[in-house]
């Protein structure tokens, strides 16, 4: 696997030719470097070249300085309202197009970023380099280093920079799992590869883990029917860490069905591949399931539910696991983050999450967090009192939705469908994350929401930089 390392200054050890360089910063920033900065990593290039290539940069703009080998990578100083001011899907985006010339091992990006920019700069790069791959032919790069130099006043701590690597470090995890096919990756080893990251973290974490029949008996009517009929059990997991002098109690609650074929109502043979990533929004569980139309099931929460489309399964997951957040995990804060809705693009766009929530306060902070992190949302509506009638059943609480005759769009109700089960969060605050499109990127993970809850809940951790 491609080792991501991230580190504060430059690393005079990763020079031309041997490593192939990418350097980024504001091109007003850029067209002012000195040379000497970078002179000893670009053996091969002399002052002439570089400043007549920085010369060229224009407000987003890519200009070669050596062969295939190196690169300068210029970013706009400004952006749209509903963009991150650092401009972060850009670089994603150019970084993604990168080809890596044949023989190189590894590659060293540049970040010349002010201080606000540096999370969100670290996350482009850490996207941008998919390492799962199953070829018998291996091409692959071994190291990947990003060197920041912060580009204002501030300096990143040895928190910040730890903080950085363990970010970039769980997104290449989460990248792995999303991408890896379900004959590798089903519900048993996701749950068991979240136990061994949990015990990784030399932390005091309880776990509730419940399996199969257990979750039947239990009352966990989402999960057991969304996974009874697969070869490997549907899981719930649950991991608790109380740190001594809490104050508040959040709880992030992730749908992890690693394959979904729709079920009865199955997906056609155009839309099911690539369902092994929806899991991407992560619990653990498994969705090749038997729920059949017309189906009458009981919630965790004792509320019943008409299933009308088999292939609305994620929210029966998730209105489960918010159920148990509120109820025994007494949480003050519910997160909830899915690949919930193929109707998310159309509410938000391709490279914008949905975000709904009952708080304003919440809504903003999601908004400013993804800004911050350039994991970008922007906000569903939250209406119960206008559109939860979509989802009135003349034998049951609810139907699980009711697609072609809703007045509401259907990401929304489909939130609304879990926040029901929590009474609409009346006594707490809750924030549902719809991530089905930004969560991919030409058929890989994007990794899409650890950045942003970095961000969301940075006020919380001893590094700077996420806050």
């Amino acid at each position: 696997m491609t080792r991501l390392t991230i580190g504060s200054g430059l690393n005079e050890n990763n020079r031309l030719p041997n490593s192939q360089i990418i350097i980024v910063g504001q091109g007003s920033y850029l067209k002012n470097l000195e040379f000497g900065k970078l002179s000893s990593k670009l053996v091969g290039v002399n002052e002439e070249v570089f400043k007549e290539a920085t010369s060229r940069l224009s407000r987003f703009s890519v200009i070669p300085l050596y062969l295939n080998l190196a690169k300068v990578v210029s970013l706009p100083s400004e952006s749209s309202r509903h963009n991150s001011p650092s401009n972060a899907d850009a670089l994603f985006r150019e970084l993604k197009s990168t080809s890596i010339a044949e023989g190189i091992k590894k590659l060293s990006v540049v970040l010349f970023s002010p201080f606000d920019h540096v999370l969100a700069h670290v996350a482009a790069v850490s996207k941008a380099f998919p390492t799962y791959s199953r070829k018998t032919k291996k091409n692959f790069l071994e190291d990947i280093d990003i060197e920041i130099v912060v580009t204002n006043e501030k300096k990143l701590s040895e928190n910040d920079v730890k903080f950085l690597n363990s970010m970039g470090k769980y997104m290449t995890i989460c990248a792995n799992q999303v991408d890896a096919p379900c004959n590798e990756f089903n519900s048993e080893v996701f749950a068991n590869e979240a136990a061994k990251m949990v015990d990784e973290l030399d932390a005091d974490i309880s776990k509730t883990i419940i399996v199969g029949e257990e979750l039947k008996e239990k009352g966990f009517g989402g999960i057991y029917n969304v996974g009874k009929a697969a070869i490997h059990p549907p899981i719930f997991a649950a991991f608790s860490y109380t740190p001594s002098g809490a104050s508040k109690n959040f709880a992030l609650v992730g749908k992890g069905i690693v394959y979904d074929t729709g079920g009865m109502q199955i997906k056609t043979k155009t839309m099911m591949p690539s369902m092994k990533n929806d899991m991407a929004g992560a619990a653990a569980l498994l969705g090749a399931f038997c729920t059949l139309p017309d189906d009458i099931i009981t919630m965790l929460s004792g509320k019943t539910v008409e299933i009308s489309n088999t292939d609305s399964e994620g929210r029966l997951v998730l209105a489960d696991g918010v159920y148990y957040a509120k109820h025994s995990l007494k949480a003050d804060v519910i997160i909830d983050m899915a690949t919930l809705t193929g109707a998310q693009p159309f509410a938000t766009g391709r490279i914008h999450g949905g975000v709904m929530t009952n708080s304003e306060e919440w809504e903003n902070k999601a908004m400013k967090a993804g800004k911050a992190s350039g994991d970008l949302v922007h906000p569903l509506i939250f209406a119960p009192d206008l559109h939860f009638l979509d989802l009135n059943s003349q034998v049951a609480d609810m139907k699980n939705t009711n697609l072609g005759s809703m007045i509401g769009a259907p990401s929304s109700v489909a939130g609304l469908f879990i926040a029901s089960h929590i009474d609409f969060a009346k006594d707490s605050n809750w924030v549902h994350f719809d991530i089905a499109t930004p969560a991919f990127n030409d058929e890989r993970s994007t990794a899409f929401g650890i950045p942003l809850i970095c961000k969301l809940l940075g006020e919380y951790v001893e590094a700077n930089v996420a806050k």
